[in-house]
C-alpha cells in the first residue's frame, strides 16, 4: 500500500470521526476502534501530549488523539505502556502518577486510579486482582495490587531491586527486577496469597525484556559480548537457555508462531526457538534515525507483522514502520510523539 492511499483514506476516517463528534446531538453512534491496532505515544516529558493512535487492520484507516477527541482533555504526561482486561484498556501514566481506564473500543473513559500510583510502569492481571509496577527514581519501588472488579486498593509489595516489566503465567505474576539494562532477577508473585514466593536469578546478562507465552515466562538479557533468551516455567524454574553468540546488547524480544524476534542496535533478528544456534545476520536493519535513543523505541510483532517506531527525537511525531516476517517493509506511517508500544485491539 502507497503511502499517499493511507493518507488519503485517513482523512475520510478523520472526517467521519469529527462528524461523529461535532453533532453529537444529532448522531448517537460512537467510533468503533476495534479490528486494528492501537500504537501508544508517551509523548515529550514533561508536556502532557501523550495519546494513543488508532489504525485499522488493513492499514486503510488512522485516527492520531483517540483518547482526548473521545473525552475533550488531555491524556496526560508519558504514556508508559498500556495493559488489558476484558473490553478494558488500562493507560498507564508515568508522568501523570495514575491510570486512566477506557473502554478499549470507544476510548471513553470511566475510571481513574491514583492510590499508591507513583511513577507507575506496566500492569498485569490474574486471579481478579491488577497488579501496577511503580518504579520512583531514588524512591520507593513496589507493586501495588488492586482489586478488579472495582479497582479498589488492596495492598503493595515492596521491593529493594527495581521493578520494571510485568507479566502473568500460569496464574502467577512474574515481576521484572531489572530496568534499562542493568539487573539479573525476576520475583514470582503468588497470586492466592498476594507475598512473593521466589525470586530467579538468571546466570548470565542483565535482563532488557519479560513477556509471556503460552504459561511460559521468557526474558532476554544483555551482554557486551553475548546475549540469552531464558525460558521460565509458571513455576519459576528456568527450564531452557539460548545463547545468542556474537549479538550484543539484545532487546525487544517477542514471540511469534515458533519463532523469536528480538533486536540489537538498529538490526531485528529471527530465530527458531527450537534452533542450537544464533542467527548471523538480521533480518533487516532500521535506518538511522537523529540520536541513537529513538531508532527502533517501539517494537512488536502482531498477526504476522512486525512494527517498529522510530520516536523521531521526541520532537517530531513518531514514524511507524510495518514489515513482514520476511523483512519485507510493507507500509509506514506517523504516529504520535514517542511512539513506545503496539497492541492488537
Amino acid at each position: 500500500m502507497k503511502l499517499t492511499r493511507l493518507l488519503t483514506l485517513v482523512a475520510a476516517f478523520a472526517l467521519l470521526f469529527n462528524i461523529s463528534c461535532n453533532s453529537e446531538s444529532e448522531f448517537t453512534q460512537e467510533l468503533f476502534y476495534g479490528n486494528g491496532y492501537l500504537i501508544s505515544n508517551e509523548g515529550a516529558f514533561p508536556a502532557p501530549n501523550a495519546d494513543v493512535t488508532y489504525i485499522s487492520g488493513d492499514f486503510s484507516a488512522k485516527q492520531d488523539n483517540i483518547y482526548s477527541l473521545n473525552n475533550n482533555t488531555s491524556l496526560g504526561s508519558v504514556l508508559q505502556s498500556v495493559g488489558f482486561n476484558g473490553g478494558a484498556a488500562y493507560l498507564v501514566m508515568n508522568g501523570s502518577n495514575k491510570i486512566q481506564v477506557v473502554d478499549r473500543y470507544t476510548f471513553k473513559k470511566y475510571g481513574e486510579i491514583t492510590e499508591q500510583i507513583d511513577n507507575p510502569r506496566y500492569s498485569a492481571f490474574a486471579n481478579n486482582f491488577l497488579y501496577v509496577t511503580n518504579d520512583k527514581y531514588g524512591g520507593d519501588k513496589y507493586v501495588s495490587i488492586y482489586n478488579a472488579a472495582n479497582n479498589a486498593f488492596v495492598k503493595k509489595i515492596s521491593f529493594t531491586d527495581n521493578v520494571e516489566r510485568i507479566v502473568q503465567a500460569g496464574g502467577n505474576i512474574f515481576v521484572q527486577n531489572a530496568s534499562f539494562g542493568f539487573g539479573n532477577k525476576i520475583s514470582m508473585i503468588n497470586t492466592s496469597t498476594n507475598e512473593v514466593q521466589s525470586a530467579i536469578t538468571v546466570p548470565n546478562g542483565d535482563i532488557t525484556k519479560t513477556i509471556a507465552v503460552n504459561n511460559n515466562v521468557y526474558v532476554i538479557a544483555q551482554g557486551t559480548a553475548d546475549s540469552y533468551i531464558y525460558q521460565i516455567s509458571s513455576s519459576g524454574n528456568i527450564v531452557n537457555t539460548k545463547t545468542l553468540t556474537g549479538i550484543a546488547n539484545a532487546t525487544n524480544l517477542e514471540i511469534y508462531g515458533d519463532r523469536y524476534y528480538f533486536t540489537a542496535g538498529k538490526n531485528v533478528y529471527a530465530m527458531s526457538m527450537n534452533a542450537t544456534a544464533a542467527p548471523t545476520t538480521p533480518l533487516f536493519t532500521v535506518p538511522n534515525s537523529v540520536d541513537q535513543y529513538s531508532a527502533l523505541y517501539g517494537f512488536n510483532v502482531i498477526n504476522g507483522r512486525i512494527f517498529t517506531s522510530d520516536a523521531n527525537g521526541f520532537s517530531q511525531d513518531s514514524k511507524i514502520s510495518v514489515y513482514s516476517l520476511t523483512g519485507s517493509l510493507l507500509t509506514s506511517f506517523t504516529a504520535g510523539k514517542g511512539a513506545n508500544g503496539f497492541y492488537i485491539n
